[in-house]
């Protein structure tokens, strides 16, 4: 008996989810590969860092959102090995290696946080890219104020209460934004030894303007927003240095300077999944500098129409990383494994391009205040919040997801408070477990849970006070 055409979705953000989705009544076989058991909304990363949200409220399991969709089966593990001639994505997760067999292939395993070629910068600044990431940044956020309120000696405690956000983009205003927030708002009375209205805010780019890709006006309203806030924007500043104590910054003069702060979070910068290497090493597909994979205009790889590239990890007429683009692109995907498995579209790659539709970039700075633009048009203030809340309840996904991201943000906004401040010594210090005595780390991550036997933590010593 043949078997039903077998789909293997390698990835479960939103290309991934959205084409495997869009097969739901298709006849196929759906298998999803995923290092992660959730699918991440990966834009609200920074509200989960900050205390609105809790994880479980931007990232369901990817079982309970197929549950319903027969076609679909979910593997746990990382894919290590492609085989286009077999047509075999073999994944690993611990000790366990699976193989599995496609007929048509989608790879959609986006991108990771990118530090330019100076990685070691990651032990002191973490990125936002996932859950692991957004929880160390939230331990790192209050438990700053925990250390400076036990800190006796004036500077330290300064350093304590500094933040440093390296990178001005989406994330970099809305975090920025949003610790302004908690230091002026949320937190104001709750110390007996500190003011949190005085902690500093660095916003840091080697760009000449913030929200470089919008509208040069909108850059203009939110950074005097920004700094109505208490938030000090420097930019034509690149950072190239990061310890545990300070950045050291490079000004357009040539001038370099180095401010003491004892909490940065990195938002600068993508690098694409390792996988486009690896496709474009079997392949000869050319790659972007950021690790992207060029593909051609339906999303396929050059020579191989059974391999979508899609999300992130694609490179095509020059998209922005945008969720949209992701969502787009797997549904795109997904439209013409159809066609072709009805017969209506032969594998002949320039018979399907992929149009992508701009619905716009949004960006919320604070309570009541976010910008928006589509094209030429623009919003700004209460009404790009109120778009803002609008468009990201829709496409969170599944109804209690919504529904308890719609109640935290009552409570946050009109409230003026967080309740998600839960923090474990355990969340700051895990990168550290990955350290030997020379200090030195292998280059990976390691879950908290395996953080509890270790010997080797570099652990700050307000840290080791609070401990």
């Amino acid at each position: 008996m043949a078997h039903a055409h077998r789909v293997v979705v390698i990835g479960s953000g939103f290309a991934g989810l959205f084409a495997t989705r869009r097969l739901r009544h298709a006849p196929v076989d759906i298998t999803v590969i995923d290092r992660t058991t959730h699918h991440l909304f990966q834009p609200l990363l920074y509200q989960v860092a900050t205390g609105i949200l809790s994880e479980g409220d931007v990232a369901p399991a990817i079982r309970d959102v197929l549950r319903r969709q027969d076609n679909a089966r979910v593997l746990l593990g990382e894919v290590f090995d492609i085989d286009l001639e077999a047509r075999t994505v073999t994944s690993r997760m611990l000790d366990d290696q699976t193989t599995v067999s496609y007929d048509t292939l989608i790879v959609a395993t986006g991108a990771a946080q990118s530090y330019f070629g100076h990685d070691e910068f990651a032990r002191h600044a973490p990125g936002l890219k996932s859950i692991d990431d957004a929880l160390e940044v939230r331990g790192r956020i209050f438990g700053a104020f925990e250390m400076a309120e036990l800190e006796t000696d004036p500077g330290r405690r300064e350093a304590w209460l500094t933040f440093a956000l390296v990178g001005a983009g989406p994330t970099g205003v809305e975090m920025a934004g949003q610790i302004a927030e908690l230091s002026r708002q949320s937190l104001r009375g709750r110390y007996t030894n500190i003011d949190t209205t005085s902690a500093r805010i660095l916003l840091l780019d080697g760009a000449p303007r913030i929200l470089p890709a919008f509208d040069e006006r909108l850059s203009k309203r939110v950074a005097d927003h920004l700094r109505g806030m208490g938030v000090e924007i420097h930019t034509g500043a690149t950072v190239v240095d990061v310890d545990d104590d300070s950045v050291e910054i490079q000004h357009q003069s040539g001038d370099r300077s180095r401010v003491a702060t004892k909490t940065k979070v990195w938002t600068a910068g993508v690098q694409a999944s390792s996988l486009g290497r690896l496709l474009a090493e079997k392949t000869g597909a050319e790659l972007t500098k950021s690790g992207q994979v060029k593909v051609l205009p339906d999303c396929t790889l050059p020579g191989h129409p059974e391999v979508f590239v899609v999300g992130d990890l694609m490179s095509l007429n020059s998209l922005p990383g945008l969720a949209e683009v992701a969502i787009q692109s797997g549904l795109h995907a997904a439209a013409v494994i159809k066609r072709r498995l009805a017969g209506d579209l032969t594998r002949d790659a320039t018979q399907e391009r992929f149009r992508y539709i701009d619905l716009g970039t949004l960006a919320a700075i604070s309570r009541y205040y976010a910008v928006g633009q589509r094209g030429r048009a623009q919003v700004w203030g209460l009404l790009g919040w109120l778009i803002w809340l609008a468009v990201h309840l829709v496409f969170l996904t599944g109804f209690k997801n919504r529904l308890l991201a719609l109640v935290s943000w009552i409570v946050t906004f009109f409230g003026r408070t967080r309740y998600e401040r839960t923090i474990t010594l355990r969340q700051v210090t895990a990168r550290r477990a990955l350290e030997g005595s020379d200090g030195q780390t292998d280059g990976r991550r390691t879950p908290c849970c395996q953080a509890r036997n270790s010997t080797t933590f570099a652990v700050p010593r307000a840290l080791r006070l609070a401990a």
